[in-house]
């Protein structure tokens, strides 16, 4: 890789990282102001009684090399970067008062695409070798009234290199003011850079997230895109980082509106088996998951999004 490729992943992959720290850090902010006071309000008190507010436990992980073949290619990465293993992420897992379970999730990993993998990512026909670092974020609340979200950007290398990723809103009782905010929110990110975004990666993410085996949407929506490579590195990733951005900005504003409202049996009941959509379509979906378990990335950091408690009907 070129110098200027390298200063572009150094850059990436530091952003990522900075941005899981704020997310963190607002994450834990709001575990805070579900104080005992409101916390003794909920249908849940009594589970909650005692419970301090959460925080995140994080756990470091080595990409393992799938077979010889990416072993080959982590020795010729180490004649061409600075490092000479296959990478690897951190996990960051928080069960509190508010979440039931939130992952935050970044990882950096290199090696060699198998030969049919190779076939269906961009420039990695010619050379299965690749390059990838990301943030990945899932959140599941004990509330049914706070919805859950989820939000990713990467930056992918082979021969190519591109930026991907959105984020989506997944509320188990409709609440048009979150979804009007949390539209708004990405709308106004997409604007400042290109005002066709945003009604392009609208629609891609209405498309994407949609469960075909039952002809119903995952969510509300919210953006996506991939494969963004504009020619201008800079641009592409200035408008990753609002993407980043607009969603630390939006999300605990939506979350702390009804943190402190209680809500019924029923609602909780509906929110388990809302949950066991989002599990299908993890499973059976989610580029992401593929990803991860197609270059030999951390099972148990891949499987991260899903719920602690789900039900079907």
């Amino acid at each position: 890789m070129s110098p200027s490729t390298d200063r572009h992943k150094q850059r990436a992959r530091q952003w990522f990282e900075a941005l899981r720290d704020d997310i963190c850090a607002a994450f834990e902010a709001l575990e805070d102001e579900l104080g005992e006071e409101i916390a003794e309000t909920l249908p849940i008190a009594e589970e909650l009684r005692g419970l301090p507010p959460g925080r995140f436990e994080r756990k470091a992980w080595i990409r393992e090399p799938a077979d010889e073949a990416a072993n080959q290619a982590a020795d010729e990465a180490a004649d061409e970067t600075e490092e000479a293993h296959t990478g690897g992420g951190v996990m960051s897992v928080l069960r509190g008062r508010l979440f039931e379970k939130v992952g935050v999730n970044v990882s950096t990993v290199m090696g060699r695409f198998s030969e049919d993998f190779a076939k269906q990512m961009p420039g990695a026909a010619e050379d299965p070798r690749f390059w990838a670092s990301g943030i990945s974020l899932v959140a599941h609340l004990r509330s049914p009234l706070v919805p859950a979200v989820h939000m990713n950007t990467r930056y992918i290398v082979t021969t190519q290199g591109w930026f991907g990723g959105g984020a989506d809103l997944t509320p188990m009782v409709p609440d048009e003011a979150d979804t009007a905010a949390f539209h708004g929110a990405f709308k106004a990110a997409c604007d400042r850079h290109d005002p066709g975004y945003h009604p392009r990666f609208k629609a891609w993410c209405d498309e994407y997230f949609f469960l075909k085996h039952r002809g119903e949407p995952r969510g509300v929506g919210g953006i996506f895109y991939d494969q963004l490579d504009s020619g201008d590195w800079d641009a592409d990733f200035a408008f990753t980082q609002d993407v980043g951005r607009a969603f630390l900005d939006i999300y605990p504003k939506i979350a702390r509106r009804h943190l402190a409202e209680p809500w019924t049996a029923e609602q909780r009941r509906h929110q388990l088996v809302k949950r066991g959509r989002y599990v299908e379509f993890n499973l059976l979906y989610d580029r992401g998951t593929l990803f991860g378990l197609k270059t030999g990335g951390n099972v148990e950091a891949i499987l991260m999004s899903l719920p602690p408690e789900v039900a079907w009907p």
